[in-house]
């Protein structure tokens, strides 16, 4: 497969890097984040992605996502009450 995706939805902004590896080179982009409609920004710049650079998304190997609102949400309590279990020793796994 041709691509390597990563993602990280930010709360303003949702911020990708794609390697071509045919290539070697880096693309990235930058879409607004959406948290009226969650993971439909990640659609958008796929389609961007398409548009600018050709990107075939059917040839897309690899693909991580990050969510920095989310991590942020934990750290800051904000949202719904939540419980985050861990195993002795793991408790700073965020």
């Amino acid at each position: 497969m041709r691509y390597r995706v990563g993602v990280d939805i930010g709360g303003s902004f949702t911020d990708f890097a794609v390697l071509d590896r045919q290539t070697n080179q880096i693309h990235t982009l930058k879409v607004l984040s959406r948290p009226d409609a969650p993971g439909s920004e990640i659609l958008t710049g796929l389609a961007q992605f398409a548009e600018r650079d050709g990107l075939d998304p059917a040839e897309i190997g690899y693909f991580t996502h990050g969510t920095t609102v989310g991590i942020n949400a934990v750290i800051q309590r904000r949202g719904v009450r939540l419980a985050l279990f861990a195993t002795a020793g793991f408790c700073d796994v965020l």
